[in-house]
């Protein structure tokens, strides 16, 4: 895990409201889009057109903030058919927070 790539995902508001967003994905991810059965899978987490949807960005810049933060290891991803679902990475996001707590 690479601090620094952490903070960069972590310096934009939309990334972080996303972030937020999918720690409480039934809150907040709770009404199925038409053309998909399920806007969170069995494992928590988002379809990308549903994040893309309620965060009312481009479907690139939506991809390109979640790609940013799966390298950054804030997110997990996994394919279903031709959707892929985000959900965070509790591990990293706790590491950081120990980080934090120990260092600064």
């Amino acid at each position: 895990m690479k601090h620094i790539d952490i903070f960069k995902a972590l310096s934009n508001e939309t990334r972080l409201e996303i972030l937020r967003w999918l720690k409480e994905p039934k809150k907040h991810f709770d009404n199925p889009p038409s053309k998909n059965p399920k806007n969170i899978d069995e494992k928590g987490g988002v379809c990308v057109g549903v994040i893309q949807k309620k965060a009312q960005l481009s479907q690139s810049t939506t991809s390109q903030y979640l790609s940013m933060m799966q390298k950054a290891g804030l997110l997990k991803s996994e394919r279903h058919g031709k959707w892929t679902y985000y959900r965070r990475n509790e591990k990293t996001i706790q590491d950081v927070s120990a980080f934090l707590k120990e260092k600064l």
